[in-house]
């Protein structure tokens, strides 16, 4: 009796979780043999042809094309035990529709045809031409994808529809050289094969170096599934550490203990990178004005202004024009949310390390008063001496990395915020300036962003108006 499997669309990686089908390469009552392309589909990433891991009769296909078709989804049914054994792959001593044991029908030679068991009962099918001197023989597939063919044989093979002639497959086998027993496992001439389904699982395998015929699956009839593979990956790992530990540390390594400001820093930046899809904009602005602006307030007898408290000025302006980038995401409730007030945090460099101190309300203040502010909250952290509150709930990072004489940065977001704003370094360059070459101040502005929170437009919209404005700040500064 014929045994009909299922196939199904696998697993195709990179987080793919379904295919439009584009083209199907066989019909129903076609012979298909182990490994053979059965449909061509379209994913996110490219066309794929998807080949069949079991040898036998299509009996059913699913899907028209055009069709958008999930992962697990069945493809086509095989009735495998129907066809000779090099296509069906198939296991010794189990009878073919003829009734004969496949493994006899495979080792004797002998008849040009074999049983088939067609749409409309049985039919007769040839017997398939004898491999080539020295060739290995298949007994089965678990591969999906072409180029993870497990003999150079099955690449030869083609499409049979039952009762169709072919050829020299008609006439009359020689005695196959496997008939005398399987061969030998050896370093030389191993044909062992790996039951494998899912293209995802040998990409995993590949990756670190694991050979999948030495996993023991624990799959229906020993396919080996993801979490084999994982399982043996862990195991591995397990082990080698101890031969690293038993070496003992190398000679003059320092190892600084990630506790403290360091470790709560440290832990920040990996849920950051972990959890939010940021993106980056960057954009060169002509300073020149905002440097003369500053030096005009700063006259005798006026309080002092920071060149950060101009830039924080133009944050809370700019973050008025876009209050959907003053935002963080609740991924517990699935919801964006957007906050009333800016508190603004700037990044401060200390003695005990990087330190975010956070300035409220900064859409209330004037420049002089975000300049007093800053001045006084950078005296803190140096000192040591900031509050849990001057450090906790900000809305928006000012990041300016130019007072290490850097240009640019792509900085990792002060999580759980959606945006933070980078300075580079004010330097002299050529710049067109009214239509003239000219020195002047340049600086360079970098935008980081929650993707989730906006779309590039808001992102690039935010980063030009900071960029007018570092440009023209005469009408922005006067008043708040």
């Amino acid at each position: 009796m014929a045994e009909v499997r299922e196939f199904t669309l696998p697993d195709l990686g990179e987080g793919l979780t379904e295919a439009v089908i584009v083209q199907w390469l066989v019909e129903v009552g076609d012979v298909v043999a182990v490994d053979q392309p059965v449909v061509e589909v379209e994913t996110a990433k490219a066309m794929v042809e998807v080949p069949c891991p079991y040898g036998g009769v299509v009996t059913a296909r699913f899907g028209e094309e055009g069709a958008e078709v999930p992962v697990g989804a069945p493809l086509v049914t095989v009735a495998v035990g129907a066809v000779p054994d090099d296509l069906a792959g198939g296991e010794g001593g189990t009878p073919c529709a003829g009734g004969a044991p496949r493994s006899s029908a495979a080792e004797s030679g002998g008849g040009a045809d074999s049983a088939v068991a067609g749409p409309g009962g049985p039919t007769t099918a040839p017997a398939p031409a004898p491999p080539e001197a020295g060739e290995p023989q298949d007994s089965g597939s678990g591969n999906v994808l072409v180029g993870y063919g497990t003999s150079s044989s099955s690449a030869r093979r083609r499409r049979i529809r039952p009762g169709a002639p072919e050829g020299p497959a008609h006439r009359p086998a020689a005695p196959l050289a496997a008939a005398a027993g399987p061969a030998p496992t050896t370093e030389a001439n191993d044909t062992r094969t790996a039951a494998v389904i899912s293209p995802l699982v040998r990409r995993i395998a590949r990756e670190h170096g694991l050979d999948l015929r030495d996993v023991r699956g624990t799959g229906r009839e020993g396919l080996i599934l993801r979490t084999d593979v994982e399982s043996e990956v862990r195991a591995r790992a397990a082990r080698e550490p101890v031969a690293v530990a038993a070496a003992g540390p190398v000679p003059g390594e320092e190892r600084i203990p990630l506790k403290g400001l360091r470790g709560a820093a440290a832990e920040k930046f990996r849920r950051s990178r972990h959890e939010i899809p940021d993106a980056t904009c960057w954009v060169d602005a002509d300073a020149t004005e905002l440097l003369a602006a500053r030096r005009a307030m700063n006259v005798p007898g006026a309080p002092k202004v920071s060149l950060l408290a101009l830039l924080a000025r133009i944050c809370t302006a700019a973050l008025a024009r876009y209050p959907e980038l003053n935002a963080t995401v609740d991924t517990a409730a699935q919801e964006i949310v957007r906050l009333p007030a800016v508190h603004l945090g700037f990044a401060a460099q200390t003695d005990r390390g990087l330190v975010v101190p956070v300035v409220r309300d900064a859409q209330d203040r004037t420049v002089e008063q975000l300049s007093a502010e800053i001045a006084r909250l950078t005296d803190a952290a140096r000192a040591g001496k900031l509050s849990p509150a001057e450090l906790s709930h900000g809305t928006f990072t000012l990041n300016n990395y130019g007072v290490f004489g850097v240009d640019g940065s792509t900085p990792i977001l002060n999580h759980p915020e959606a945006a933070m704003l980078g300075v580079g370094r004010i330097a002299a360059k050529p710049w067109v300036h009214e239509g003239e070459l000219a020195v002047r101040q340049v600086v360079q502005l970098s935008f980081t962003f929650d993707h989730r929170v906006c779309d590039g437009g808001t992102a690039g919209g935010f980063l030009r108006y900071v960029a007018d404005c570092v440009e023209r700040p005469a009408l922005l500064l006067r008043g708040r």
